[in-house]
């Protein structure tokens, strides 16, 4: 079907389509007080690819820093501290994005907000390029986050619409997974892409931004031509912010899942930011590739867990969520006893801690996802779940951060079991609670 076609579609955010609803097929409606857009470009199917590609190049783009810190810091001499300000910098930009712009396209369309965000990511690459000081790369990632808030969502919602379109006997599920896939399965490919450039390319601190530079400006011409799915209301409202309204009598289930998703997301920052500190002081493994293969497998692991287990229940895919986050926990904790030691599984039981805690990690924060909207009053899905994706963030800002404060004045081995600790209690506490009350 192409984009001309005068159908148009409920107006839907990413964050009103959880893994639960996305399972069952949603009708194509026609809104009276809609105008259709007339407007030629690609078929809506070819859009979908489009639309899925500009959501893993930008989510990989994000992560490519990952093993290059330790070169940065090599170079310059600063302390772990100012590699997990650098990272969270990226995720304050992400939730001020969420706050203020992350809903826009309910409004102004998916199109224009996408554009926006490939053209924001583009400003991050020139940034790295010309200012690559630890101010500059603070500012960086800052900017590449305000880009990232508005695809997330944006960028769910629009692969869920091209789907209803081209696909309108079909059900939604297919374009959660493409979802899914783009977004952790470009957190993974970033590491990956950055560990290689580290370890062969010549000028590791250049080449990678000039590609991802010239693949924005590409994907960004190929976007330009993606059908828009939502029409302009005639009579548009003022502007506000996103709120977050839950029953009250759904409020502590709200924070179970709004907790999990913080504990979750703590480790895909830990991975994210300092553990190639951790690799190269605690294990002795300083080798750039190595890095970024196991932030790679991390971030793999998160978003291959829900492509296996997508046709468990909620239920079951929470229970195991919750056992391999808490596993891969526990197995993190016994490799750095182990680094003390010296004992030679060490390396081995981080990797495999690791990986085991990212596939918790997928699963854990879709059941977060569906709890919360679960818990949505009609007309409020989008708020609900957006204040998830704020908690969700702020576990990669706040533990992150900690680790690297506590690091100027507590040896490693102390402050990453500290770590452990922290979000074991928590996600023990929020699964218990979830668990509880999740058919």
């Amino acid at each position: 079907m192409s984009s001309s076609a005068t159908r148009s579609i409920p107006l839907t955010s990413a964050s009103e389509t959880p893994a639960a609803n996305l399972a069952r097929p949603t009708p194509i409606t026609r809104p009276a007080s809609l105008v259709a857009p007339a407007r030629r470009g690609l078929p809506h199917h070819a859009g979908f690819w489009v639309t899925a590609v500009a959501f893993l190049l930008m989510m990989a783009f994000n992560t490519v820093p990952t093993p290059l810190y330790a070169l940065y810091q090599a170079r310059d001499g600063f302390p772990t501290v100012v590699i997990t300000v650098v990272f969270a910098a990226y995720s304050i930009g992400v939730m001020v994005s969420l706050y203020l712009a992350g809903h826009l396209s309910d409004r102004i369309g998916r199109r224009p907000v996408i554009l926006a965000s490939v053209a924001i990511e583009l400003v991050a690459a020139v940034l790295f390029l010309l200012w690559p000081e630890a101010v500059g790369l603070v500012v960086a990632r800052f900017v590449a986050g305000l880009g990232i808030g508005m695809l997330t969502a944006t960028a769910t919602a629009h692969l869920a619409d091209l789907r209803r379109i081209s696909h309108p006997r079909g059900t939604l599920g297919f374009a959660a997974t493409i979802a899914g896939v783009a977004n952790m399965g470009g957190l993974a490919l970033g590491p990956l892409i950055g560990g290689i450039v580290a370890e062969w390319v010549p000028a590791p601190l250049v080449a990678p931004y000039l590609a991802f530079a010239a693949a924005f400006v590409a994907i960004g011409f190929a976007y330009a031509f993606v059908p828009e799915t939502v029409t302009r209301p005639v009579v548009r409202e003022p502007y506000r912010p996103q709120r977050v309204r839950v029953p009250a009598e759904s409020r502590g289930r709200y924070w179970a899942a709004g907790i999990a998703a913080f504990a979750a997301f703590a480790v895909t920052g830990l991975f994210g930011s300092v553990a190639p500190v951790f690799l190269a002081q605690l294990l002795h493994q300083t080798d750039h590739l190595v890095a970024g293969l196991v932030s790679f497998a991390v971030f793999g692991a998160a978003a291959a867990s829900q492509l296996v287990f997508s046709r468990l229940s909620a239920r079951a895919q929470l229970r195991l969520g919750v056992a391999a986050m808490v596993a891969g926990l526990v197995l993190l904790g016994v490799s750095a006893l182990a680094a003390t030691l010296a004992t030679p599984a060490a390396a081995t039981l981080f990797v495999l801690g690791g990986v085991t805690a990212g596939a918790g990690v997928g699963l854990v924060f879709r059941g977060s996802l569906v709890a919360a909207g679960s818990l949505a009053a009609e007309g409020s899905r989008s708020e609900v779940t957006s204040g998830i994706f704020l908690l969700a963030f702020a576990g990669m800002t706040v533990p992150p951060l900690l680790v690297g404060v506590s690091l100027l004045v507590l040896p490693l081995v102390p402050v990453f079991l500290g770590f452990v600790v922290l979000v074991l209690g928590l996600i023990a506490w929020a699964g218990r609670r979830m668990l509880a009350t999740t058919d």
